[in-house]
């Protein structure tokens, strides 16, 4: 595996996410690779030290509300949920529009955020053409794998 290629590292980062694996080190002659995952639980403590920003002219979502569970259910919405734990951040940088917003048309790999784990930006794109129902985490928040990221009713 040339560990050289940024896809390469980022498919060993989904995989480990995938997996309970919490280190990986891999050397390719002079250039050495270390991945390293901490648990949920210390995540948090790591991320929150995040530089914090909104969009200009955007507000960060609201929380998500417990209620909101029974609906996305009756509605057959389509979730897209958090391959790695990292950052969670609606737009490409603190001055750039939101990816998308609750309302927006999306189509299949349409990138709906970014998640940074280790200093790499992962951009997460829709894996359904749909509207965006529900935008789960705030701007600059940490996530956990598996996290529920967005509802997309699709179409």
């Amino acid at each position: 595996m040339d560990i050289k290629n940024i896809e390469n590292i980022r498919e060993l980062v989904g995989l480990m996410g995938d997996s309970d694996i919490s280190e990986i080190s891999l050397q390719d002659g002079d250039v050495k690779l270390t991945l390293k995952r901490e648990r949920a639980a210390q995540a948090h403590e790591v991320y929150v030290a995040a530089p914090s920003y909104a969009p200009a002219g955007h507000a960060a979502p609201a929380p998500a509300a417990a209620p909101a569970a029974a609906p996305a259910a009756a509605e057959n919405l389509h979730f897209i949920n958090a391959p790695l734990v990292g950052t969670f951040y609606t737009s490409p940088s603190p001055e750039a529009s939101a990816y998308v917003s609750v309302g927006d048309h999306v189509k299949k790999g349409q990138v709906l955020c970014i998640i940074e784990a280790m200093k790499l930006m992962n951009e997460i794109e829709s894996d359904v053409n749909g509207v965006v129902v529900e935008i789960y985490p705030q701007n600059t928040s940490a996530v956990d794998y598996g996290a529920k990221l967005f509802a997309i009713r699709p179409v």
